[in-house]
Parts: C-alpha cells; structure tokens; sequence
C-alpha cells in the first residue's frame, strides 16, 4: 500500500511538474509578445510621439518592454526550477511573477485611463503645435514628426487645412508663399503646398486629429490589452500548487 502511496505521489510530481513548465512556457511567450508590442510601438511609430503633450504613451511602451523581458529572464528561471526541482529558486520565481503582474497591470490600466483623456489631449496641443513649432528653431523634432504625420494619415492641420493659415511659417517669408506645408501635398514637390485645391492637398473630414486620435486609441488599448491579458494569466498560473510543495 505504501508502495502504491509513493508512485501515486510520484505520477501527481511529474504531471505537475510537466503542467508548471507548459504555463512556463506560455508566460515566456507572453513576455516576448508584451515586449514586442512595446519596441515596435517605440520603433515604428516614435514619429508622432513629440506631438503629444505628455509622455504617457512612450511611458506605458517602456513598462511593457520592462515587464516583458522581466517576464522572458523570470521564464528562464523558471525552467530552471523545474528543472533542477529547487524549491528556493522556484519561490523567487513566483515572487518575481507577482512583481511582473502588478508591473504590466499598471502599464495596462495606464494606457487604458490615458485613452480616455486622448481625445481633450489632442484637440487642446496638436493645433498649437501647427501654429507656433513647426519649422520653428529648435523644433526639427516635431517639424519632422508633423510632416510624417500628414504625409502618413493622408491629412492636412488639425481639424482641416484651414488651421495653417495661423501657422508662424504659413505667415513667414520662409513659406515662399506656400499656403499649407508640401507634407499636406498628395505628391510632395518643392512649394506644392502654394496650392491648396482638392486635387493637390489632402482634405480629410476631421482632420489629422481625427485620424491620429484613431491611431493612438488602438494602439492604446492593444498595449492596455496585452498587459493586462498577460497579467491575469501569469497571476492565474500563482494559483497552480507546486510541484514540491508551497513556494
């Protein structure tokens, strides 16, 4: 009987043990995921960061990629633990998956509030910044990040193309007498932004803000998404007991 006692115990070890390193894997994945959201957020889409009036955007990129490689070298860890059955290294690594939940919840519950004040955000700084930065000195950033923005999302200004006509550069003897930028032009040749017909400039209903607005609400709520997705798997996998014994 005691015989049969210690293989029934030691066939629950094993599937435990096999059950740990599958989710184990999983949350590795899901790191690598989190952290890919991230650096393609930063990488691809960077050019229109400087026209927002705060940071909060790049800073919810940031904690993903943090979280997301704190997750992939957690995951090594982890397998590690399995591994090696080691029943201190595996209680650092559920202590670190606790770290990595409340990391990623906060990065998702930030994007998500940020996504509700975009739309005030946009609508109070994006004309300003058309109005008083473009090619401004000092500005070549947000010069830079306005012209990808037009010549990306097929727009011209802020709500239409209307709103250049207060532009410092619009009014300056640098424009050469263009009326909107030549990013707002469907095909960008020198001083093509003199003329502002349908046929020659972007005229989109709304606006860039409308189109920008879209853009960052998506991505918002993938990266608020994705965090808290993975959050709440990984804070699942703590309910799992251990393969030998409580952490």
């Amino acid at each position: 009987m005691a015989h049969y006692k210690a293989e029934q115990d030691d066939w629950l070890t094993v599937y435990l043990k096999y059950l740990l390193f599958v989710f184990n894997f999983f949350f590795w994945v899901g790191g690598a995921a989190v952290m890919a959201v991230g650096v393609w957020t930063l990488v691809e889409k960077s050019g229109y960061l400087s026209v927002l009036a705060s940071s909060t955007f790049a800073t919810s990129a940031y904690i993903l990629i943090f979280a997301g490689a704190l997750v992939m070298v957690t995951g090594f860890l982890g397998f590690g633990a399995i591994i090696r059955e080691d029943r201190s290294c595996l209680s650092t690594y559920f202590c670190l998956l606790l770290v990595i939940f409340l990391v990623e919840l906060v990065a998702g519950v930030l994007a998500h509030m940020y996504y509700q004040r975009l739309s005030d955000e946009l609508k109070l700084h994006l004309t300003r910044t058309l109005a008083e930065n473009y090619r401004q000195p000092g500005a070549a950033e947000i010069t830079a990040s306005v012209d990808r923005l037009q010549q990306d999302f097929k727009c011209c200004g802020s709500n239409s193309s209307a709103d250049w006509q207060h532009s410092t550069y619009i009014l300056s003897p640098e424009a050469e007498g263009r009326r909107v930028p030549d990013s707002c032009c469907k095909t960008v040749v020198a001083r093509c932004g003199q003329r502002v017909h349908p046929s020659n400039i972007y005229k989109v209903e709304g606006g860039c803000i409308t189109k920008l607005e879209q853009f960052l609400a998506d991505h918002l709520l993938l990266m608020g998404a994705v965090g808290i997705g993975v959050a709440c798997l990984q804070n699942t996998s703590r309910k799992i007991p251990g393969a030998w014994g409580p952490p």
